[in-house]
């Protein structure tokens, strides 16, 4: 079988955490190269993952002809030079998000990979979690009936550390809501299929002095009617939220928790009701007719990896274009805009 040899930019942090376990992992992948600028933690994550070479330099890394795709997982100041190096160099990129400090920068990106016929997928792993691609086939089949409200919400404890580069805007692009809001934003678009048309937000440093927020409510409205909300936050301990994904229809909800994070685990409660009118609803008000989602865990890094795999080595359809992340950011610059003004921005 055909598989698809990488090389990873950025090797530390969340590739060392998450993506590199899941990459060892795919059945179409096969690791190549590993990045990182120090070349003994370079030789270390080498050795640690099986890699054949170590570099401290991206464009060496590039230089690989083994090297088909690579992963980008640097600090985001870095992204847009890297990933128009690889682009440019003929390599399939997946990046982490955001793709870049800009939209301007991101599109410039996504034409880039167009021009030169190559995959540009961004890492948007929530969207391979089984509950949430269950959620979007019930939207899709109208089993909630008319989506009318959802909320999605991830946070985690990021106190002050000196040296952090996702609490400088200047080296991020944004804080919380950028950082984090932004998987709540594409699971939402993801799973009712439509994108935000109008955003109303606020975003504060509620209890760290760093440059970026360290919180952030955004209500959305969406184009298909329904009314959303993110909150993201760098200032609620993890053992306090339980990253919460809640969908209301005419017909029913669901109601997940602990499925927006970086594992594939949680639950999902599906309530069915049809449209049964008033009377009917109020007699059978007792009777929720909730039940729980199966859910068999697996690796949502592993799946990311797999999926990009099958686009390049087969074709397949691209299921998280870097097209999409832009999107998404454009979002979250209209929110930041929003919390300024204090006025509703529409895209």
């Amino acid at each position: 079988m055909a598989k698809l040899k990488w090389g990873v930019i950025g090797a530390g942090g969340i590739a060392d955490r998450r993506t590199l376990p899941g990459l060892t992992k795919a059945y179409n992948a096969e690791l190549t190269a590993v990045m990182e600028i120090e070349q003994g933690f370079s030789d270390k994550l080498a050795a640690k993952y099986g890699a054949d070479k170590a570099y401290t330099c991206h464009r060496e890394l590039l230089g690989d002809k083994n090297v088909e795709a690579v992963y980008i997982a640097s600090p985001v100041v870095l992204h847009y030079e890297q990933a128009r190096d690889a682009l440019n160099a003929g390599k399939h990129v997946l990046i982490e998000k955001p793709l870049a400090l800009s939209v301007a920068q991101g599109d410039e990106l996504v034409d880039l990979a167009d021009k030169n016929n190559l995959i540009f997928a961004a890492g948007f792993m929530m969207r391979f979690h089984g509950h949430h691609m269950a959620a979007r086939k019930m939207a899709q089949n109208g089993d909630l009936g008319k989506i009318v409200s959802a909320r999605a919400q991830l946070t985690c404890w990021y106190p002050e550390i000196p040296g952090a580069w996702r609490q400088s805007y200047a080296l991020s692009g944004g804080g919380a809501l950028m950082d984090m809001g932004v998987h709540c934003i594409d699971i939402l678009q993801f799973i009712m299929d439509s994108t935000v048309e109008t955003v109303a937000a606020f975003t504060d440093n509620q209890t760290f002095g760093y440059e970026v927020e360290d919180g952030a409510g955004a209500l959305l409205r969406f184009k298909n009617g329904a009314i959303g909300y993110v909150d993201a936050h760098f200032n609620i301990p993890d053992a306090a939220a339980e990253g919460r994904l809640e969908i209301y229809g005419t017909g029913g909800s669901l109601l997940c928790g602990g499925t927006i994070g970086q594992e594939e685990g949680g639950r999902a409660v599906l309530t069915l009701s049809g449209d049964v009118g008033y009377q009917a609803a109020q007699e059978r008000a007792a009777d929720t007719g909730a039940s729980e989602l199966p859910l068999t865990p697996g690796d949502l890094y592993q799946k990311e990896i797999e999926s990009f795999g099958k686009s390049v080595l087969e074709g397949a359809p691209l299921e998280v274009p870097a097209s999409d992340a832009v999107q998404i950011q454009r979002v979250v610059e209209a929110a930041y805009a929003s919390s300024k003004s204090g006025s509703f921005i529409r895209l």
